[in-house]
């Protein structure tokens, strides 16, 4: 790809090279791996808590809901209690400003933070990342993706994009880069993309709120082939974040809760997980939860 730096095909080939040095794909730590645990996110170098902290429910409205008070409280405990990866994203409306407000403070090297641009034509990637910093309160942002690609031909579409991104980290403004993707055909163009050092992609083990060959059906995703190309992005030296593992929201019993955690890290292979939050009660189970799933 034209705006693949030198840099990041070397980047690629290494990790591709350490998989496949140990022939089958590590899909989580020895005996006593926890939610808290900091990992690294294939290629990227980045390190994160395999948990974190969603700010998008229903696109931050629920957090949004909570105010500022109350959801400083919410963002404190998670961060005592070892979660020390947040995610926001330009679409959540507030939650740059609110999420920079509760972080205040703590010492910015021990957490990590990622947002998600909306890839407009008309926007300049500098002034929009650069204005998303200055929301967020922070000097740089750990990981940028390129938020919501629903179509197969978003490699292409978003090269301004990418170019952009390349250009704010080798100002130190972001560390690392990816996208999140909707719909097969979005997805199905993750595998050998040597721009990519993280891939964000739906999984849960129903298939709720999954991707299917349309990006925004209401029917069951394919859980199947998402699962492939998770373990194929993998083998790509690239780092997945998963999202909507609790069906955004619709999974109301805990043992779905459960089996969704496990279905992510003991099946498919994720990294980490990002979950939305409304209350401390559901940072206690989602850490519980993911601890289980790692025993």
């Amino acid at each position: 790809m034209a705006h693949c730096s030198r840099r990041h095909l070397l980047k690629a080939g290494v990790g591709a090279a350490a998989l496949a040095a140990t022939g089958n794909l590590p899909l989580v730590a020895a005996t006593g791996a926890k939610a808290t645990d900091w990992v690294t996110l294939g290629k990227s170098d980045v390190k994160v808590t395999r948990l974190a902290f969603g700010t998008g429910t229903h696109s931050g409205a629920v957090q949004r809901d909570l105010g500022q008070e109350q959801f400083t409280t919410l963002v404190r405990y998670a961060y005592d209690n070892g979660i020390r990866f947040f995610e926001t994203a330009e679409s959540y409306g507030e939650m740059h400003k609110m999420l920079g407000v509760a972080l205040k403070g703590i010492p910015r090297d021990s957490y990590r933070l990622m947002t998600k641009v909306t890839t407009h034509n008309d926007v300049n990637p500098q002034q929009k990342i650069d204005e998303l910093r200055k929301l967020a309160n922070t000097e740089y942002f750990d990981i940028v993706l390129l938020h919501w690609q629903h179509v197969a031909s978003w490699p292409t579409d978003t090269a301004r994009w990418q170019d952009g991104i390349l250009e704010a980290e080798s100002k130190k403004a972001v560390v690392s880069h990816g996208a999140s993707v909707h719909g097969l055909p979005a997805l199905r163009q993750m595998p050998g993309n040597k721009w990519l050092d993280i891939a964000m992609i739906r999984m849960n083990h129903k298939g709720t709120a999954m991707d299917g060959e349309d990006y925004n059906t209401s029917e069951p995703g394919n859980v199947d082939e998402v699962v492939s190309h998770v373990k194929q992005v993998r083998q790509d030296g690239m780092g997945v974040i998963s999202m909507k593992l609790v069906g955004e929201g619709r999974f109301t019993t805990r043992e779905d809760r459960q089996a969704a955690m496990r279905f992510a890290f003991r099946h498919a292979g994720v990294n980490a997980v990002t979950v939305g939050y409304k209350n401390t009660r559901e940072i206690d189970e989602a850490i519980e939860n993911l601890n289980l799933a790692l025993a």
